[in-house]
């Protein structure tokens, strides 16, 4: 029996969740998934994830393939039918078939997150479990100043959190910077690929250095330094989004 490889888009709520990645003791987002997709098949079916977001981080554009066997079913009506079988805190936006060696994660080039903060510690309650409320003055001009020190090659050792597994601590930075947003404003960086707790120990730490009057120099010392000690705080997961991933013809039309 044929089978095909199908690409998906999905946002989530992270509230209530103890991240992507599946685990056995709570609830995951890509548990969620795979449960639907049992249902529809009649057998497990593995949900591979672009990346793997904390517990309590949401996302608007989150990218899994899976591969499927149903051959009755255009690939778009994933989406519906998925829909039906998942909790209202989980959204699949598309289903498109794919070339057989693509990989949702291996794939990537580029993934985009935000990350919200609200310019007061009374946060509007709607509002409450997708920010930080922060009641400080914010400079926009001096936090851009410090988050474009970040763009480029650099070993991000100073950002990682000190129980992150990987190896290289060496990222690819093509775009960070601060932007205001309806009430929010709003941190988006782009890059190949994020370390555990990287984003929000970025935005803790700019945010503390911007606050306590630091100049830009300081975030480019802190990363030289390659101490994760370094970081000055990490900000809550609510306000972190992972925003966007982007594949090869995406990079190449520039839409990021």
């Amino acid at each position: 029996m044929t089978d095909r490889n199908i690409k998906a888009v999905v946002s989530y709520d992270g509230t209530d969740f103890a991240g992507w990645q599946f685990q056995k003791e709570a609830r995951s987002v890509q548990g969620v998934i795979e449960e639907a997709l049992a249902r529809m098949h009649g057998h497990p079916v593995f949900a591979n994830g672009a990346g793997r977001t904390d517990s309590g981080v949401h996302a608007s554009g989150q990218v899994f393939n899976f591969r499927t066997h149903i051959a009755g079913m255009e690939a778009r009506n994933f989406t519906p039918a998925l829909n039906r079988l998942l909790p209202r805190d989980v959204r699949i936006h598309s289903a498109v078939q794919v070339p057989d060696d693509f990989d949702a994660r291996r794939s990537a080039l580029m993934r985009e997150y935000r990350y919200h903060i609200y310019p007061d510690r009374v946060v509007p309650p709607h509002l409450r479990r997708y920010c930080w409320g922060i009641h400080k003055r914010l400079d926009p001009g001096l936090l851009n100043r410090m988050a474009v020190r970040l763009v480029g090659t650099h070993d991000f050792t100073s950002f990682a959190a000190l129980r992150d597994p990987n190896d290289s601590k060496f990222r690819d930075v093509y775009s960070a910077a601060f932007f205001p947003e309806g009430p929010f404003l709003v941190f988006r960086i782009v890059g190949s690929s994020f370390m555990w707790r990287m984003v929000r120990n970025l935005v803790g730490t700019l945010l503390t250095l911007a606050g306590d009057g630091e100049s830009p120099e300081k975030v480019s010392e802190i990363l030289e330094a390659r101490d994760s000690y370094r970081s000055e705080m990490t900000a809550p997961a609510r306000g972190l989004f992972l925003h966007k991933v982007l594949y090869g013809e995406e990079v190449e039309r520039g839409v990021y």
